[in-house]
């Protein structure tokens, strides 16, 4: 792109251009925006941002301007702020030397000028005044000028006498005594004399310069100190007015930019989401940023003042809008009005869960001599010791996606679809808010364990997990809950190891049904990172994009998580979205943090018309209401960082109880040895699961043989079919596991869950107790849906069925 020409401005004209200026030894030069008006050079990223950002601003009356060759030059005001910039060319160069010094003088100028016309007179004698100002400070200054005069005069006097002194005393020392004595004497005590009273002179006149000097110091200083105060007291004046401005430019232009969607030309994917809060200066020697970044895509401002209705009138905009009859605003419907609400039945006495575990104990392992000699091999092959766990399983972790699942008693009390899709997204967004310090890996759960979460009389569901498959691992989820809503989930983990960092990629649909409307939404999630595997600090990232459908009527939302980078300097764990109708209509726009809260805003109106993007089309602007708040994250309870950072619920779901099946995670051993402490006994505890598992798992593939051929009776697997709880083998998975078979076995390959291929001698002809595998008539992917029969065990206490896995 060639670079504007412009002419070279008057003094009072706004000179504007691209310069590149130096920001660090790393990105170098870079191509900033830069505005030269009213004596002051400020810059942007872009000359988008001169409406809510500027990065910088240095005042050219005080700065220095120093050209260092053809093309570059350096404006510093002192040693706080030194731009070192560059042109495109000499010519270049040479107009914005000539505007800036230009600027500089009128800005010098004007500043002198202040400088003159201020005194301590008040404000309605100041145009009266002036005169007599300046009559008394000449005044002054003739007096000074005179008491200088006769400083020198003194000083010519003392020198003429102090030389006659020293001859008359030389003379006198080379006389002989006699009578010439006494007139020698005579003429030394007069030049004495003589010089004593030039002396007084002079002190009397210092005297007097020191007197009037500190009385006009005395004004001066404090005349200094009000043009201090007052300069302080307009830079703040002049600080508040600009945040204000910013504030309203960005309540009117918006703060909000969404991802869009590929799929939908309402939306797309590429836009960069806003940061929090004001705008503050880049600080160019301590922070990095990308030297090209994708502008943004969407812009939201608010709604005209017309769609901002109440009572009466919000069926007719909505019909206006050709929104759904039964809209309702989302932060007026409460369950707690809700005359169905649980909170408006009559309490029930509920048991109190347990509020402490004991606290995590501090023993070192060192990581990297375990993990050295595993880069480039089978990961399910890598063994870990408890120290890297959780005190919780795998199916416990999935059961802590219900933490917030009064989103979902919201959702099913919504007469909107729309709306309702609004909690529903919510709601996948808050399961990953409990990982954001759950760094440890939880236990791998063994083939045929399960866990129930009951709570019913305190939150009105109740959920079951089993681990269904252990090759590849997969774990089914089924809850039910009296307010009419009931999720199910298979999830299979796949995960890619690079060494530094380990991403988990989630395999399979999660299901959301609605009773009352029969809605049915179906969403994916997505990728978690776990960084600093080998060195530093363990944190974990979520990234990727996820789309929750509602089946029923066509509506969508497309939600994006934005990957943490260094160089952004947008929020961290950022999520945007845009929720649209079969037809592809925005009605409502999501945005927040994965870790924090989520808020919405209704869209009343989009168009096209905004800047353009960064593939050359233009922006849509999506004009909408208030944001009010969806979700926010509950505080982690005191003492979680000794707690595994585990949350209120997550502190519970390990606390033994009473009738749960023999199979369920309360009662594995090793786990429970580990919360309680005693890590050696963990591990081997956990090494005895293996074992007894693994031998478990190849009587049934000698079983499978018989029925498969009868001729190979007696022949089995050399290495066992259990992948012993690893890296791969928990939520950190490898997207295909090898499983070794004796050289005369055929080796082929299967489809586990989703097609995630299983090499093996032969399929796993296990069967789970509570799920049974189907194909989802929504999705077409094969999937365990809960067949029943658990709970209802559970009343009769009749447990012969399950397996002895413990």
């Amino acid at each position: 792109m060639s670079e504007p020409r412009m002419p070279i401005p008057a003094p009072e004209d706004t000179y504007k251009g691209w310069l590149f200026k130096w920001t660090n030894y790393i990105k170098g030069y870079q191509r900033r925006w830069f505005v030269l008006s009213n004596g002051l050079l400020s810059y942007y990223r872009t000359q988008a941002e001169m409406r809510h950002t500027c990065r910088g601003t240095i005042n050219l009356a005080t700065a220095n301007i120093a050209v260092e060759d053809s093309c570059n030059f350096v404006i510093s005001n002192g040693g706080t702020q030194t731009y070192h910039l560059k042109a495109s060319s000499e010519v270049e160069r040479q107009r914005w030397i000539t505007a800036l010094e230009l600027a500089k003088a009128k800005a010098s100028r004007m500043q002198l000028e202040s400088d003159d016309s201020g005194d301590d007179s008040t404000p309605n004698a100041a145009g009266q005044s002036t005169g007599s100002r300046n009559s008394e400070v000449q005044s002054t200054l003739r007096t000074l000028g005179s008491k200088v005069e006769d400083l020198s005069t003194c000083n010519d006097l003392i020198a003429k006498h102090g030389s006659a002194l020293q001859r008359s005393l030389s003379e006198l020392e080379g006389v002989q005594l006699g009578g010439e004595t006494s007139e020698k004497i005579r003429q030394v005590t007069e030049r004495a004399t003589l010089f004593r009273i030039t002396s007084n002179a002079m002190i009397n006149a210092c005297r007097d310069f020191m007197t009037l000097a500190q009385t006009h110091s005395k004004r001066w200083q404090k005349a200094l100190q009000s043009e201090r105060e007052q300069r302080v007291r307009l830079e703040e004046t002049l600080e508040q007015l600009a945040k204000q401005h910013n504030h309203l430019e960005r309540a009117f232009r918006g703060a909000t930019v969404l991802p869009s969607s590929q799929s939908n030309p309402a939306i797309d994917s590429k836009g960069p989401v806003p940061r929090k809060g004001d705008a503050s200066d880049e600080d160019e020697e301590n922070e990095f940023f990308d030297a090209c970044e994708d502008v943004q895509e969407f812009i939201t401002v608010p709604a005209d003042p017309k769609y901002h209705r109440s009572g009466s009138n919000v069926s007719g905009i909505s019909n206006e809008l050709g929104m759904d009859d039964g809209t309702t605003s989302l932060d007026e419907q409460s369950l707690a009005s809700n005359p169905e609400s649980p909170q408006s039945q009559e309490l029930v006495p509920v048991r109190k869960r347990r509020t402490r575990i004991p606290d995590k104990p501090n023993y070192s392992l060192n990581l990297w001599s375990i993990m050295k000699n595993c880069i480039g091999k089978e990961l399910s092959k890598i063994p870990m010791p408890v120290n890297f766990n959780e005190p919780l399983s795998m199916l416990q972790r999935l059961s802590e996606d219900l933490e917030y699942y009064e989103l979902l008693d919201r959702a099913a009390k919504c007469q909107s679809s729309l709306e309702q899709m609004c909690y529903v997204a919510a709601f996948t967004v808050s399961s990953y808010s409990t990982t954001v310090h759950r760094t440890g890996k939880p236990f791998n759960p063994l083939l045929g364990e399960t866990f129930e979460l009951d709570r019913v009389q305190e939150s009105g569901y109740r959920s079951l997990c089993e681990q269904v498959s252990h090759h590849p691992p997969a774990a089914a989820h089924h809850a039910i809950s009296e307010r009419g809503w009931t999720l199910r989930q298979e999830i299979a983990l796949a995960s890619k190891f690079r060494g530094k960092y380990l991403s988990i990629m989630p395999l399979g649909s999660i299901h959301c049904i609605f009773e009352k409307s029969t809605h049915h939404y179906t969403w994916k999630k997505v990728t978690t990172t776990v960084h600093n595997i080998i060195v530093g600090k363990l944190w974990i990232d979520q990234s990727g994009e996820i789309d929750v459908v509602n089946h029923k009527t066509g509506d969508r939302c497309h939600l994006k998580f934005a990957p943490y980078s260094y160089f952004s300097r947008d929020v961290a764990r950022k999520v945007t979205g845009v929720v649209t109708d079969k037809d592809g209509k925005a009605h409502y726009v999501l945005s927040g943090t994965w870790d924090e809260k989520m808020e919405y805003s209704r869209v009343m109106q989009s168009s096209r018309g905004g800047e353009n993007g960064a593939d050359g089309r233009q922006k849509t602007v999506y004009q909408t209401l208030k944001a009010k708040e969806l979700w926010k994250k509950t505080p982690l309870p005191e003492g979680a960082e000794n707690m595994y950072y585990f949350s209120t619920l997550a502190l519970t779901l390990n606390e033994l109880e009473e009738g749960v099946a023999p199979t369920d995670s309360r009662k594995r051993p090793d786990q429970r040895l580990m919360e309680q402490g005693r890590w050696e006994e963990a591990n081997t505890e956990k090494q005895r699961l293996e074992e007894k598992q693994r031998t478990v798992r190849r009587e049934r593939e000698r079983e499978a043989n018989r029925a498969a051929s009868p001729s190979e009776e007696g022949k089995e697997s050399a290495d066992g079919a259990l992948i012993e709880d690893s890296i791969s083998d928990s939520p950190l998975k490898t997207e295909e596991v090898e499983i070794a078979s004796e050289p005369s076995e055929t080796t082929y390959k299967m489809e586990g869950p989703y097609g995630a291929p299983v090499k093996s001698g032969h399929q796993d002809n296990y069967t789970p107790m509570w799920f049974e595998r189907l194909v989802d008539p929504m999705t077409g992917e094969p999937t365990h849906i809960y067949k029943g029969g658990y709970w209802e065990a559970k009343e009769q206490g009749n447990w012969d069925s399950c397996p002895d896995i413990f």
